[in-house]
């Protein structure tokens, strides 16, 4: 009998083992020139003037609330503002050790990504190019690629900073066509790496500065008849659905956004990712930080499987 109850108790452990979830936390956030800017401070101009530590300083505890195991970030400057990021962090408790940026065409803003959990591997990818009217430019901020050992696999992260809305030329309105352009080469990048998407686990997150009905965002999700990734409703904890304020003309809008494989889309905690709407975000950036939580289910369950 108490061989029986033994073996019966190690079953039970096995099981549980089998069916045990692994978190991972991922929160994509526009850092708002992190860098030395033309900016407004206290009511006077400043040229190349850093990011004000008040800002500096509520921007930390944003991220401290997000308590994400993994943060992309954009607007980053150059590694030296990544690591005082860092530094920053630790010294109020946060530790994120590892630590990746993308030098790309834009000398002054980066896409990079802090995290808790060790990179697997990282790819730089600074060289995509598109076709922009009839000459070929590169997608200015390019796209980094990180992944991470999971039980159920290798998870990728995709992180981008589409081109913004400002431009100098008349035939194309608000970037629209610049953007599109690098939205397709980055969509095509992440067809190269899995050219059977639905077979993949993999995230594609950042500011895009577009809506979700937008060319750029339709062309990130799919590619003719071929389902790449879906974009996740977001909302914070009002219901809100914006992402960014733009205090000039008093705008508010969604341009920040996940997309998600169709395999890991049953790990997506409650189907949707959170918009971060702690006091400090209005102070931090003109961006609020969106985060998913995958519950990475190992042989069965309701969430992603390893077979």
């Amino acid at each position: 009998m108490k061989t029986r109850g033994w073996l019966g108790v190690c079953g039970l452990l096995m099981l549980a083992l089998r069916l045990s979830a692994e978190t991972l936390t991922i929160a994509t956030y526009n850092v708002e020139n992190y860098v030395a800017a033309d900016r407004m401070v206290d009511g006077t101009y400043r040229q190349a003037y850093p990011k004000p530590e008040a800002e500096k300083k509520a921007l930390r505890a944003v991220i401290r609330a997000l308590d994400a195991d993994v943060i992309a970030l954009q607007e980053m400057g150059s590694r030296i503002y990544l690591e005082e990021l860092q530094r920053d962090l630790a010294s109020e408790g946060l530790q994120y050790p590892h630590a990746e940026l993308l030098d790309g065409a834009d000398a002054d803003r980066h896409v990079a990504v802090l995290s808790r959990r060790p990179f697997a591997s990282v790819t730089k990818h600074a060289e995509l190019t598109h076709s922009y009217f009839g000459k070929k430019e590169l997608v200015k901020r390019g796209l980094i690629e990180v992944r991470f050992a999971t039980e159920v696999g290798e998870v990728a992260l995709f992180v981008v900073h589409l081109k913004s809305r400002f431009t100098d030329r008349p035939d194309d309105p608000n970037s629209a066509l610049r953007r599109l352009g690098e939205a397709t080469a980055v969509r095509d990048q992440v067809l190269k790496i899995f050219p059977e998407p639905a077979t993949a686990r993999f995230l594609l997150v950042g500011d895009c500065n577009d809506s979700a009905a937008s060319k750029p965002l339709r062309a990130l999700a799919q590619k003719g008849k071929t389902e790449i990734a879906e974009i996740l409703p977001a909302a914070d904890s009002h219901g809100e659905v914006w992402s960014h304020f733009y205090k000039k003309e008093q705008i508010y809008s969604r341009v920040d956004h996940v997309l998600v494989s169709t395999l890991l889309m049953s790990a997506v905690a409650g189907g949707s990712a959170k918009i971060c709407d702690v006091a400090e975000t209005a102070a931090a950036s003109d961006h609020r930080p969106l985060v998913v939580t995958l519950k990475l289910v190992r042989n069965g369950g309701s969430s992603v499987s390893s077979e």
